[in-house]
């Protein structure tokens, strides 16, 4: 023990201590020193905003900085396509030379979607699902129907459509509700003698009934100043009531 303690006295142990500590000191530096160059501390820029542009204008502000990119795309009805709708990272966020930015891009052409079952159920409850699948509501026309405010039909671009169709996202879909008024009665016009456009907008118009089969009789010369010569139903003594929206056939001649 006494020999030890001789010898932390002495000089070389001082020197070796010394040089032991150096050496240290020397590593140290030289990692901080490697890894400041490798990283290229304090050397960067902010990314730009680029939210907005264009696509094309987009890469060429990044390509003039020095900065990579990767671009993922989505659909959005309302944004012109080809525009950034998003990037990562965000506008003025500090990143080395070299960085990947990420942007997102609204695509011009739109993913299908498929359209739910919204028959028999009430507007608001149709509104939901038809926007949960990326579609949306249209025109809003009513019909005679027992139920208030429920979907009857569902059409898109004149053409009636089934629940599974398959259509492009954003499509407005026109519906076809019930207006709650199907028990109510109406009096049967008198057609006869009117042409078929008048009776079409006699029946609609005013009585609220459908127009049915259509059949003429006799050589039709000129089927626009063809006039009504029968109806079914007509009103009778003992038939003068029928309900809203029930069809009514016509018999048309030009005699």
């Amino acid at each position: 023990m006494g020999k030890f303690i001789s010898y932390l006295k002495t000089s070389s142990f001082r020197n070796n201590i010394i040089a032991a500590v150096l050496t240290v000191v020397v590593l140290l530096m030289v990692a901080f020193f490697s890894l400041r160059y490798y990283t290229k501390h304090g050397q960067g820029l902010n990314v730009p905003e680029l939210k907005g542009l264009a696509f094309a204008q987009a890469v060429e502000k990044l390509e003039a900085l020095g900065l990579r990119y990767q671009v993922d795309s989505v659909y959005i009805m309302d944004s012109p396509p080809g525009m950034v709708i998003d990037q990562d990272p965000v506008a003025n966020t500090f990143v080395k030379d070299n960085r990947t930015i990420y942007l997102t891009i609204n695509t011009a052409l739109a993913p299908n979607a498929k359209f739910p079952d919204v028959e028999l159920k009430s507007l608001t409850e149709a509104q939901a699902l038809i926007e949960s699948f990326g579609l949306k509501i249209g025109d809003t026309t009513y019909k005679p129907d027992m139920s208030r405010d429920v979907v009857l039909q569902a059409s898109f671009g004149g053409q009636p459509i089934k629940a599974g169709e398959s259509l492009p996202k954003g499509s407005r879909i026109d519906l076809v509700l019930g207006d709650g008024k199907g028990n109510e009665e109406v009096e049967i016009p008198s057609l006869i003698g009117l042409t078929k456009d008048e009776a079409l907008f006699a029946l609609r118009s005013g009585a609220r009934l459908n127009l049915g089969i259509i059949s003429y009789e006799g050589n039709i010369t000129d089927s626009t100043t063809a006039v009504v010569i029968r109806q079914d139903p007509f009103a009778t003594d003992s038939l003068i009531k029928v309900k809203i929206g029930t069809p009514v056939n016509i018999t048309l001649s030009n005699k």
